[in-house]
């Protein structure tokens, strides 16, 4: 029974290292296709932004972190962002996030 729990300890391990990578990798990504400026399709960067989140989701997950807590996570420093002024906050992109989810969530 030993063997079996160790087994699974290191495959977990292994899956929080192969996200780790995918989410360090999704990151370069998204600079590659930042460089390259106008060129860069919408799609091709709402995808990698679109695997970064959902990667994310997914560690947090395998580290002991609900779906449900990041979120609250989120939506607090959005409305701390507001309230301190954040640098995002002067084209208001903190209190646009901060409707959609509100909006989201009702």
């Amino acid at each position: 029974m030993a063997r079996l729990r160790n087994i699974d300890i290191a495959g977990g391990i292994r899956i929080i290292e192969w996200l780790r990578c995918e989410l360090l990798s999704s990151v370069a990504e998204l600079g590659r296709l930042m460089l390259t400026g106008a060129q860069a399709a919408q799609d091709a960067l709402a995808d990698v932004l679109a695997n970064i989140v959902m990667v994310s989701y997914l560690l947090a997950q395998r580290l002991g972190i609900s779906f449900d807590s990041i979120d609250h996570k989120v939506a607090a420093k959005v409305r701390l962002g507001i309230l301190e002024e954040h640098e995002m906050e002067k084209g208001g992109d903190l209190s646009a996030l901060g409707e959609y989810i509100t909006a989201r969530d009702q």
